[in-house]
């Protein structure tokens, strides 16, 4: 399978593309802004087959010409798209500037949208889109301060994916969304500091490699929470 791994470079997506790097079969193309820690995981790689390229999710539309270059020049067609990507700027609503929300949009909004955008054309019947979503962005689930624009943007891709599973079902290609709870990684240490995780970011990417490359035969336009605790 051809693969696409939309903020990798660290946490949950550094882990789901060493998982579905062991599959020898599987050639995956992994994104983010960090490119030492991108080369790590390339060079590392027992199979040789991880590549990745730069991108900046919140000036992606700026870039998409580039981008859409790195992945035609690699891939005739894209099996799984994973994005994972995501901001988190933990601060009050009120104190927070509008740059900080617009940021927060454009990393975990605006920049998946234009990845799914760009992939669109070389998606097949039978390709999987799995957004990466939070338990923050599920309606009805506990709400927590400083995470507003946070969980703003993530409940939006959510309801994005609804959206997109209608419009692309006569192309044969699934969009379903995973709203993760509580994982020990950087980003829900700096959102809940001092609380521990159920869930380390190996076993969150156990499941999310097995569910983008399985969960499409039983899930389509659906939003499903992954979580142990809360938060």
């Amino acid at each position: 399978m051809n693969i696409v791994v939309n903020g990798g470079s660290k946490g949950i997506g550094k882990e789901t593309v060493a998982v579905l790097a062991k599959d020898p079969h599987n050639q995956i193309l992994v994104t983010g802004r960090d490119e030492p820690a991108l080369k790590k995981i390339a060079d590392n790689c027992t199979n040789q087959n991880v590549s990745y390229t730069v991108i900046d999710l919140i000036s992606l539309e700026k870039h998409s010409e580039y981008f859409k270059e790195q992945v035609y020049n690699r891939f005739s067609k894209v099996d799984i798209l994973i994005n994972n990507a995501g901001l988190l700027i933990v601060k009050d609503f009120i104190a927070s500037g509008p740059d900080e929300g617009r940021q927060m949009m454009e990393a975990n909004l605006f920049g998946p949208s234009t990845v799914i955008r760009i992939l669109f054309p070389i998606m097949a019947k039978g390709s999987h889109i799995v957004n990466i979503s939070s338990m923050g962005g599920y309606q009805g689930s506990a709400k927590y301060r400083g995470l507003a624009w946070y969980s703003a943007s993530k409940a939006a891709l959510a309801v994005l994916t609804e959206c997109l599973a209608e419009e692309f079902s006569e192309f044969g290609i699934s969009v379903n969304c995973l709203a993760l709870g509580s994982v020990q990684t950087e980003m829900f240490e700096s959102a809940f500091p001092g609380a521990k995780a159920m869930i380390s970011p190996q076993e969150m990417a156990e499941f999310i490699s097995e569910f983008a490359i399985k969960g499409n035969r039983y899930f389509n336009g659906k939003i499903l929470p992954v979580a142990l605790k809360n938060p």
